[in-house]
């Protein structure tokens, strides 16, 4: 009698990654890169990944498709002045439709369509952390996802559900891409893979 050993792939979830960068000679996006595919190499083990990495180019219906099949969206994207880059603005504007995100709804804000699925941010910002949480600093005191508020009510304009935000900061002068990775590996580790 011979015995065959067989390994399954056991799927646990559909996760989606998205690397946003858009390309300028100071700003390559090398770390951001990197961070992307840390990402998908954590995530790919147990789970059925797909990708899009947005200054590559996209076909419209297939990035719709991406979004229904999700169970969780990962975004990797740095902040420009305190947002997306132009490029993946652009992106969201043509990807997030009336009928496939959102429809009609009797209460502004609640028509989303995505309300079985959750998203996370990976950001990289020049910011220093410390310019977070001190009323004494730049921002007032508020906390990275206060300052990016809008980006974040966005997402649950389509009903989707935040999961804490990861982020990198002062990328520029102090970039530290061994303790970064380190970092997105707890992150990604408590925060998708421990989440069932």
């Amino acid at each position: 009698m011979i015995l065959i050993s067989m390994r399954f792939k056991i799927t646990d979830m559909n996760i989606f990654v998205i690397n946003g960068h858009k390309y300028y000679p100071f700003a390559q996006g090398r770390l951001n890169k990197t961070l992307f595919d840390k990402i998908v190499e954590l995530v790919s083990p147990h789970n059925d990944v797909k990708t899009t990495i947005v200054e590559n180019g996209y076909e419209l219906n297939e990035e719709i498709e991406k979004y229904l099949w999700a169970d969780i969206i990962i975004i990797q994207t740095p902040i420009n002045w305190f947002s997306f880059p132009g490029l993946f603005k652009s992106y969201i504007d043509d990807v997030y439709k009336h009928g496939s995100f959102y429809g009609p709804s009797e209460e502004y804000g609640r028509g989303g369509l995505l309300k079985d699925k959750k998203y996370m941010y990976s950001l990289t910002m020049n910011s220093p952390k410390e310019a977070f949480n001190n009323p004494t600093e730049f921002y007032n005191g508020k906390t990275l996802d206060e300052v990016i508020y809008a980006m974040h009510k966005l997402q649950e304009y389509c009903g989707l559900k935040k999961l804490e935000t990861f982020a990198v900061y002062d990328v520029v002068k102090h970039p530290d891409i061994p303790r970064y990775l380190n970092q997105l590996e707890k992150h990604i580790q408590t925060y998708i893979l421990n989440i069932h």
